[in-house]
């Protein structure tokens, strides 16, 4: 493990429910979110994704996918929004 630096910060109370808020949802630390934070500023790190929103969002585009096409045609063509 790297050699790790203390540091005291200060934060707004909507930090700190947040910051709570990810220590529940993800398990880790509260000095590993910072850590993981200022990675990300600095372009080490991705983002970490929400696999459980991803896959509500692919269940809701599979459902819009089965109720098929939106009755009635459009009034308009794809050539005349260009030449608006």
């Amino acid at each position: 493990m790297a050699k790790k630096v203390r540091k005291q910060i200060y934060i707004e109370p909507r930090h700190e429910l947040l910051l709570k808020h990810l220590m529940r949802e993800t398990g880790m630390s509260e000095a590993e979110l910072i850590r993981q934070a200022l990675d990300r500023r600095e372009g080490l790190m991705p983002f970490p994704r929400d696999q459980r929103a991803w896959q509500e969002e692919l269940a809701f585009i599979a459902q819009l996918m089965e109720k098929g096409s939106a009755p009635g045609k459009r009034s308009w063509k794809r050539e005349e929004l260009h030449e608006r």
